[in-house]
């Protein structure tokens, strides 16, 4: 199965504007995208995408050996970005996403000109000089409440990592795409997800760089993004006047315009 089958790409836009591929994070898909989509698509090309074993992608090609690892995840990346030949792109990725997309841009720095990190967080776990958001001992609760009973963990949790409890419409569609992912590969994404550290690559970043967090997020906390913003040398920073982990579904016409704003500054 070809690779662009096998992960679901969809490519919408103005042909001749500037690719954009836009990665999703854990226990979503390209659909969550929807909400930018269109105005993004009014000035670029755009590469959407299912990681494997997300979506509609081809979930016989999923292992857990192989996404065990961020690295796993990048290669979806530099596989698309591959077989469609880029050169250049800009890469947004959302969430874990983001730090997949260091990643791959670094794997292939002629493929991924520019990236937008969006709510990006490189560890999750607090350390004496690091605020992730989580103790060790939350984020081993948080993996076995999932392991033990992941549509269960689905429910209680995607109304927390979404905010803005006067819309439970969006935490239920959070839920809805947590539901639609196979329990297996959630568990591994997750574990994966969670328990990763990729403060050190940080460093290996050098194309310009967009930082969007929102003002309250209990997933990447303010104290994250000024970490990640002071870490990638020459990024620009900016706080959405949003809450939780998902602005592109909470603030799309404010996402849309910061990225837009931040690509065309680029030209």
């Amino acid at each position: 199965m070809g690779i662009l089958r096998r992960n679901n790409v969809r490519i919408i836009g103005q042909e001749s504007g500037r690719t954009m591929v836009l990665a999703h994070g854990f226990g979503c898909d390209q659909n969550l995208w929807r909400l930018v989509a269109p105005g993004l698509a009014r000035h670029f090309r755009l590469v959407l995408f299912d990681y494997v074993g997300s979506g509609r992608s081809d979930l016989a090609a999923w292992q857990e050996e192989r996404y065990a690892t961020l690295d796993g995840y990048a290669q979806d990346v530099v596989d698309v970005c591959a077989e469609l030949d880029l050169r250049d792109a800009v890469f947004v990725g959302h969430s874990v996403s983001a730090m997949v997309g260091v990643l791959a841009a670094a794997a292939v720095p002629d493929r991924i000109g520019s990236m937008v990190m969006v709510c990006p967080s490189p560890s999750y776990i607090d350390e004496e000089d690091y605020r992730g958001g989580f103790t060790t001992a939350d984020i081993h609760e948080l993996l076995d409440s999932l392991e033990a009973n992941y549509l269960g963990w689905s429910a209680a949790m995607a109304p927390v990592i979404m905010g803005n409890p006067d819309r439970p419409e969006l935490g239920a569609e959070l839920a809805h795409s947590f539901c639609a992912t196979d329990p297996d590969i959630a568990r591994v994404f997750a574990r994966t997800t969670f328990l990763s550290d990729s403060r050190q690559d940080l460093k290996t970043v050098a194309v310009p760089t967009l930082v969007l967090e929102c003002e309250q997020d209990v997933i990447a906390p303010r104290e994250v993004g000024a970490y990640v913003h002071a870490a990638v040398a020459g990024s620009r920073l900016i706080t959405l006047a949003a809450t939780g982990h998902c602005p592109q579904l909470s603030a799309p016409e404010a996402t849309t315009r910061a990225i837009t704003t931040f690509v065309e500054e680029l030209e």
